[in-house]
Parts: structure tokens; C-alpha cells; sequence
């Protein structure tokens, strides 16, 4: 365990251009749409969305389909806002976030916790009384997890932040189910493992071709600390688990034949691509010919693709 300290600088100071007279109203929009960070909200919904088809055995209601979808943009929108506005001291001195709406003063701090609380309570609020009470904690439950678990406790402290950090990443599996049938499953504890299992080799890739940054900001993801080596093992064992996991569907009665053969397939090529990570990073290779960001991109069209499946199953059964 360690404790990192990173000079702060106070957001809005950075660009003379972000001062409060030269802020438009356009870009001022763009801002705040960029604080709920859209694309890593498409990835929520694509795991929430199939896991209702499956929870219905068919296809769910359309209006909850959209409210829920809305909820959960909400609910992570409001999460990544209050993300931002925690890290926003090392966004600035990270290459890869140094655009981000903080940092450039496009939007300020006080700006950017008002947003982030109000997206929270909004969000808790409209699944309460539109979905159901269950999917609101639940929702309420990742988000502070996200935020205080992982933003504040884990991701400055520890090289297993993203582990455990990624539960908050997991739970729109259990919203999803929870938004159709108002209980729970294990169904969705099966999935809901699968993406715990997914989270760090999919983000391990990433942190190992970024982690100058986060060694500059003294944030100990697990490749600042550890070698490419002891990285891709471990990417190798969470790949092994994950795909083993994910076949728990079948033999319980959740799905028949056809998510079997995709995930089989689709969990084939990943164990092949982390795989060929670890073998790369055996032989010293480093630097573009490492190439371990072929898994990080490989890693998001796992996950479309093992869902759409979860989706499809109930129409082929």
C-alpha cells in the first residue's frame, strides 16, 4: 500500500482562453456532455440492456428499456462528473486527460460538483419512482462505490485498484434484471462475474501503454509497479476465469446453444490475443511490438459481442 501526493492546480487556470467571458455557449455543452464520459457509458448500456432480453425471456418493454437506459446514463454520467472533479488535480498532468473540461477551465470545480451531485440525485430518483426502488440502490450503490470506494480510497493506494474498483463497473448487469423482474438471480451474478473477471485484463492493457502517466502522477496501477511479465500472467489467469465463468450460463439453464457457441468462440480468440500478449512480453519485447493494446480494443467487441448473444438466445431456445 502507498500514498501518493500530486501538487494540485486549480482547474480554469491552465488557458487564458477558458476565462468566464470566453466560454461558449456550444463548447460549454460539449463540456458538460464530456463529464459523463459517453463512451464509456455506451459500454454500461450494452451490458445492460441484453440482460433484460434475457430476464424477459423475450423482448422487455420499450418504455422501461428507455428508462432505464436513461437511469444508468444518468446515474454513470453523475459518477464520472464527481471522477473528474476528485482526479482533477493528476488529469492535469496526465497527457491522455489534459483536454479533459476541468483542466482546460471550461467548466470549473464548483461547476462540476454541482453537476455530478445533481446527475446522482436525478438519476436515483427517476429509477425509484419510474423503474423500481432496487434498480434506484443499486444504482446509487455504484455510483458512490465508484466514486468513494475506487476514486478516493482504492486508485492512489493500491495496484489492485481497478480489481475491486471495477465492481462499480459490474452492477449495471444486476440493474439490468433488477429493472424487469424487481429481484435478484444468478443469472446476473453469473454475468456480473464475468465482467468482474473482464474488468482488469481489459484495462491492464491500456494502464501498460499509458503507465508513464500514471507513474508521473504516482497512481500505482499494477504496470507502474510490476513488470510486462507478472502484468500478462495476470491478465492470462483473470482471461482464464472470465471465459470459464461466462459457459456457467448453460449447464444453470439460463441459455442454450447458441450464446454457448459464441462465448466459446469469442472467449477463443481472447485466451489467444492474452495469450500472445504474455509470450510477447516473455521474450522482452516492449515499446509498439508489444502491442498489448490489440487486446485493450479486442477486450470492448468481447463484450458487445457475449452480450448481443445473451439477447439473441431467448428468440433461438
Amino acid at each position: 500500500m502507498c500514498v501518493t501526493a500530486v501538487e494540485s492546480r486549480p482547474a480554469g487556470v491552465l488557458a487564458k482562453s477558458s476565462s468566464r467571458g470566453q466560454r461558449p455557449f456550444g463548447a460549454r455543452v460539449k463540456a458538460f456532455v464530456a463529464l459523463t464520459k459517453p463512451r464509456i457509458i455506451e459500454l454500461l448500456l450494452i451490458t445492460t440492456v441484453p440482460v433484460m432480453f434475457l430476464a424477459e425471456q423475450g423482448v422487455p418493454d420499450l418504455k422501461l428499456v428507455l428508462l432505464t437506459c436513461l437511469g444508468g446514463y444518468l446515474s454513470a454520467g453523475g459518477a464520472n462528473a464527481l471522477n473528474m472533479y476528485i482526479d482533477r488535480d493528476i488529469d492535469a498532468l496526465m497527457e491522455r486527460t489534459s483536454q479533459r473540461p476541468l483542466v482546460t477551465g471550461m467548466v470549473s470545480p464548483r461547476e462540476c460538483l454541482a453537476f455530478g451531485i445533481t446527475l446522482a440525485v436525478v438519476s436515483t430518483l427517476l429509477f425509484g419512482l419510474t423503474v423500481n426502488w432496487l434498480s434506484a440502490w443499486l444504482s446509487l450503490g455504484a455510483l458512490l462505490f465508484y466514486v468513494v470506494v475506487y476514486t478516493m480510497i482504492l486508485k492512489r493506494r493500491t495496484s489492485q485498484n481497478i480489481v475491486w474498483g471495477g465492481i462499480a463497473g459490474c452492477l449495471p448487469v444486476l440493474i439490468g434484471w433488477s429493472s424487469v423482474t424487481n429481484s435478484m438471480s444468478w443469472a446476473p451474478v453469473i454475468l456480473f462475474l464475468v465482467m468482474f473477471f473482464w474488468t482488469p485484463p481489459h484495462y491492464w492493457p491500456l494502464s501498460m501503454k499509458v503507465k508513464d502517466d500514471y507513474a508521473r502522477v504516482g497512481v500505482p496501477m499494477l504496470p507502474v509497479v510490476a513488470s510486462n511479465k507478472v502484468v500478462a500472467r495476470q491478465i492470462v489467469i483473470y482471461s482464464w476465469v472470465m471465459v470459464a465463468v461466462s459457459l456457467l450460463l448453460t449447464p444453470m439453464g439460463y441459455t442454450g446453444w447458441f450464446y454457448t457457441a459464441v462465448a466459446l468462440a469469442a472467449g477463443g480468440f481472447w485466451l489467444w490475443e492474452a495469450h500472445g500478449l504474455q509470450n510477447r512480453a516473455k521474450a522482452e519485447v516492449t515499446g509498439g511490438k508489444l502491442k498489448e493494446m490489440r487486446l485493450f480494443h479486442w477486450s470492448i467487441t468481447y463484450v458487445s459481442i457475449l452480450f448481443v448473444a445473451v439477447a439473441v438466445d431467448p428468440f433461438l431456445r
